[in-house]
Parts: C-alpha cells; sequence; structure tokens
C-alpha cells in the first residue's frame, strides 16, 4: 500500500511538470544551480555536521539525514508566492528536484548516512542490502515519473483531466501516510518528546538559513533569495516517510523525525513568511 501511495505521488508530480517549469534555468542559471547544490549537497553536509555535534540515537540521526536527502516538496511553491517570492523559480527547482529524487536520493542516503558511523551501523545490524535498495527504491521512484511525464507528453488532455484529482488524491495519502506514521509511532514520540521536537525545529531552521546565505552568496535578487529559502527549507518528508516504511522498515525514530518534520516545516515556513512579509512593511 505504501509503494503504491508513492508511486501514485510520483506520477501525479509528473502529471503537472511543463516545459515552462524549466525556464528559469535559462533566467537564473547561477542561482538555479545554487539551489540545486544547496538541496543535494549543502544541505545533507549540514545535517551530518548537526548529527555530529548533537549525537542524537542512531534512529534520529538516519531521520535528519533521509529528510535532508529528500527533494523539495510543493508546499514550497505556496510558500513562495505568499512571500512575494520567485514563484517560477521556486517551481523550476521543485520540478527538477522531483526528477532527480528518482535517481540521486537513494544514493544520497546511502552516501551520507555511511559518514555517520552510528547510522552506518544501525544499516549493518538490520541486515540492509544496499544495492536491493538502490533498485528498488529507484523503481519506484522512477517508473511512475517517466510513465507521468510520456501520459503529459502523448495524452495531454487526459492527463489535464486526471491530474487534479490525482493530486488531491496524492495529498490526502500524505496526509494519511504521516497521520499513521505519528499514531504508529506514537510510544516513539512520547519517548523522545521535547527533545525530538527541538532536533527537528532546530534543524528545519538551520535549512532555512542555509538556503538564504546561499542565495545571499550567489549575489540573488531579494525574490531570489526567498525561493532559495524555501526551496531547501521544505523538504518532501512523505517521501521519506514512505521510504522509511517500505524500504527500511520503519526504525520508529527515523519515522519519528520525518513524520514531525512534516508538520513542522509548514508550521516554521508560514512564520517564516510573516517575517519577509514584515520586512516588507
Amino acid at each position: 500500500a505504501m509503494a503504491t501511495a508513492l508511486a501514485l505521488m510520483m506520477f501525479s508530480v509528473a502529471l503537472t511538470l511543463r516545459v515552462e517549469h524549466f525556464r528559469a534555468i535559462s533566467n537564473t542559471p547561477l542561482v538555479f544551480l545554487a539551489g540545486i547544490a544547496g538541496q543535494i549537497i549543502a544541505l545533507p553536509m549540514l545535517t551530518l555536521v548537526l548529527c555530529f555535534i548533537l549525537q542524537p540515537i542512531p534512529s534520529v540521526a538516519l531521520g535528519m539525514i533521509l529528510v535532508a536527502c529528500c527533494p523539495g516538496g510543493n508546499v514550497s511553491n505556496i510558500l513562495v508566492l505568499l512571500a512575494r517570492g520567485n514563484t517560477a523559480l521556486s517551481v523550476s527547482l521543485t520540478a527538477t528536484s522531483s526528477i532527480a529524487a528518482a535517481f540521486i536520493t537513494p544514493l544520497s542516503i546511502l552516501f551520507w548516512s555511511s559518514l555517520y558511523s552510528p547510522t552506518a551501523m544501525l544499516l549493518t545490524t538490520i541486515n540492509f542490502e544496499a544495492t536491493a535498495f538502490l533498485v528498488q527504491t529507484s523503481i519506484i521512484l522512477a517508473a511512475p515519473l517517466v510513465s507521468g511525464m510520456l501520459c503529459s507528453a502523448l495524452l495531454p488532455a487526459f492527463s489535464a483531466r486526471i491530474q487534479r484529482p490525482l493530486i488531491s488524491l496524492s495529498s490526502l495519502l500524505l496526509i494519511a501516510i504521516i497521520v499513521f506514521t505519528f499514531f504508529r509511532y506514537w510510544e516513539v514520540f512520547v519517548i523522545l518528546g521535547a527533545s525530538l521536537l527541538g532536533i527537528v525545529a532546530l534543524h528545519n531552521a538551520l535549512a532555512f538559513v542555509c538556503g538564504n546565505l546561499i542565495a545571499r552568496f550567489c549575489s540573488a535578487s531579494v525574490r531570489d533569495q526567498r525561493a532559495l529559502t524555501f526551496e531547501i527549507g521544505i523538504q518532501n518528508s512523505g517521501l521519506g516517510i514512505v521510504i522509511l516504511l517500505t524500504q527500511l522498515g520503519g526504525l520508529g525514530g527515523a519515522a519519528a523525525v520525518a513524520g514531525l518534520w512534516g508538520t513542522w516545516h509548514i508550521v516554521a515556513g508560514l512564520g517564516v513568511v510573516a517575517l519577509f512579509r514584515y520586512s516588507d512593511r
């Protein structure tokens, strides 16, 4: 069921992709590349450093790394719009990271988790098969993504008709998965308590700061700075939860991190929107 939900999520994302979504690549190439590098390299690296500093239990550290390796979510586009940022750049980054996720996310999870010995040992203790994980996850992500893009290109009228219902259905499934994770790992939330919320809040705050600093380093405009802030600060944690449940057997602490992130990054994101709107006044 989880694999089906993930495939539906990726298929519905692919149906929304259009050529115009990638125009920001030619309009602001430096900022666009900086945004991609921030998502693929800077955020996981920052997360690894945070793990070394905080030294959370291995499953929580794995959850932090997993979320950091996930692509940006569509929520970022809405928040950028509310914050009066560059929505075109935000959509381009989300679309590109969604396509790249099918191939890069599984590799990123393996690479960054192997650099932190507690998470590397954790994967060893659960008899984790790296090759099987890469193959299965890439197929689950790539097959519906390619199918959706082909459907959109070859059957545009049909795609337009099913796009909205599928997006609504996949959104409901995502919410259901987060709620399911919360109740399934309720004991983990209770045991870890405030420390887990503190870790997720700090991690998410640093992700927002990371995106903003990268944009400033590139001398990006204010609107572009806001786009990168949200693209790197908002992650598709629902994807992370499904990967955990289908490929890694859940791992309570990791699932708790991904589930809590799914709620918290929206709350924190709206707070960042409020800060940007206040600065405009």
